[in-house]
């Protein structure tokens, strides 16, 4: 039951925080902070609880499941399970989402029942994709994530929020609408095959389909999953996005909803299709190595703040790419570092900017300067995520993108040397953020109050976070690594059925 509570909580919290908000909006924001610490800590309780199993290697197999029958004559269940990939992204949704009802406590003025509703049943949603095995259950938890987010950009968003919403709805909506379609044809192909109707994972992995059949269908699946992501080219909704959307809504879509993208490529597409990802594997990477210089260049280029945050997002998510179709131990490794450290970093740079926004009404770069003589904390907070975005040793983000390096170059080694140079390209666009920001005059003579206590609690436990990932991250890769050696084994098996 502990996995349907943990979807519940947010539900329900969300509907008490929209009533409560009618006689005290701090009772609204106090709501979403309860609902979202707890969960977090259940989640920290599932891990200390199976950690024995996990130091043992037997997290492949499901830690926790649920199964439910949901509608027996199409073969639907209300199934949840968790592995030790899911647990880590889970604790990762919890933690952002903590931070997030925080980094928006002053930010949101209007309407705030309605927001920390939509806000925690984004969080719903994302996690019943981090759990959900039934695929029918998988697109519900998809859907939900959707329109709400949609709501968060159009109600509480900047000056063109309207049209990056609309973008936004339209690519993932769509894209979604493949996926939706790929699964029905993959069930009608397992009934045609088994005489059995199920959206079960465990039995799709079963299905008997040519070659031709599994390409097309893998297919729909990565429409969804690199939009999400997004990928290259399908990531011209992100910086729309992003500018646009109020600050925790940039955490929770860099942090969290780009990560369901990669979780998807993860857990479906190639455990699902194996031979068909191997054959589509030099055009995904291709893709993804493209994404890396492509949003590396345009990040330098930027003059708002947040869409030099959001470019960097598809340029470091096109090493997850790379890292999920080289599908071997090191590359996956390096894949969830990847996800989980810039689900941290980026997120705390969006925090920054929504704070320096707060406080001097504007993104551009051109108009700020010399802010480290005013707001030393905050300034030195830009300097260290921005050095962390960068890949520097000691911190998360280097360990993910080494392991991915090392493990692409087993597979492509072409490939592998273009993406080695998206690492030195992220030093120009992190340093001109820094400078540009920063340092040099105070031309417009800002006078800012620095971080204040509850921001300074925010950005320390990123700070903490991301060092402790650079410096330790061996609990980390023994808790996802045994989850990623059976995903491995169902791809043998699948390919070994067809």
């Amino acid at each position: 039951m502990i996995l349907a509570w943990l979807i519940f909580i947010l539900l329900v919290a969300g509907i008490l925080a929209a009533i409560a908000a009618r006689r005290s909006h701090d009772m609204a924001r106090w709501i979403s902070l309860a609902a979202t610490l707890l969960d977090l800590a259940l989640t920290l309780a599932l891990w200390i609880q199976h950690s024995g199993r996990i130091s043992f290697g037997n997290s492949g197999d499901w830690l926790e499941q649920v199964d439910w029958t949901w509608i027996p004559q199409l073969g639907i269940h209300f199934h949840l399970a968790l592995d030790g990939l899911s647990l880590l992204l889970l604790a990762l949704t919890f933690f952002l989402g903590v931070l997030s009802v925080l980094c928006s406590w002053s930010e949101i003025a209007h309407s705030v029942g309605f927001f920390h509703l939509n806000l925690l049943w984004i969080l719903a949603g994302i996690t019943g994709v981090f759990l959900a095995t039934d695929l029918f259950l998988f697109y519900f938890a998809w859907e939900l994530m959707l329109v709400p987010m949609y709501f968060l950009i159009v109600l509480w968003g900047h000056e063109h929020r309207v049209y990056a919403a609309v973008k936004f709805f339209l690519f993932t909506q769509l894209s979604g609408l493949l996926m939706l379609v790929a699964i029905l044809v993959l069930y009608f192909f397992h009934h045609a095959g088994g005489g059995i109707y199920t959206f079960d994972y465990e039995q799709l992995l079963h299905t008997p389909l040519s070659s031709r059949a599994a390409l097309w269908i893998m297919l729909g699946f990565f429409a969804a999953f690199a939009v999400k992501l997004p990928l290259f080219p399908f990531h011209t909704w992100l910086p729309d996005a992003h500018t646009e959307a109020p600050t925790a809504g940039s955490v929770i879509l860099a942090g969290l909803l780009l990560k369901t993208g990669a979780y998807g490529m993860i857990r479906f597409v190639v455990p699902l299709f194996p031979g068909a990802a191997r054959e589509f594997a030099p055009v995904a990477m291709s893709l993804g190595v493209a994404g890396i210089i492509y949003c590396a260049v345009m990040a330098f280029s930027q003059h708002d703040l947040k869409r030099l945050v959001a470019y960097t997002s598809v340029s470091h998510l096109g090493f997850v790419v790379l890292g999920v179709f080289s599908w071997n131990e090191l590359a996956l490794q390096g894949a969830v570092m990847t996800m989980l450290c810039h689900g941290i970093s980026t997120g705390a740079l969006f925090i920054l900017t929504g704070a320096l926004q707060e406080r001097i009404h504007t993104r551009e770069l051109g108009q700020m300067g010399g802010l480290w003589s005013t707001a030393p904390r905050l300034s030195g907070a830009g300097l260290y995520f921005a050095l962390a975005s960068l890949g520097l040793p000691g911190l998360g983000d280097f360990i993910g993108e080494f392991l991915v390096l090392l493990g692409a170059w087993r597979y492509h080694r072409v490939l592998t040397i273009v993406a080695s140079i998206g690492v030195l390209a992220a030093t120009f666009y992190a340093l001109r953020l820094v400078q540009r920001a920063f340092h040099g005059p105070n031309e417009y003579r800002w006078t800012l109050t620095d971080l204040v206590p509850r921001e300074g609690v925010i950005i320390a436990l990123m700070a903490i976070s991301l060092l402790w990932l650079g410096l330790y991250p061996q609990p980390v890769l023994s808790t996802f690594s045994p989850a990623l050696h059976a995903l491995e084994a169902k791809a043998q098996a699948t390919a070994v059925i067809r």
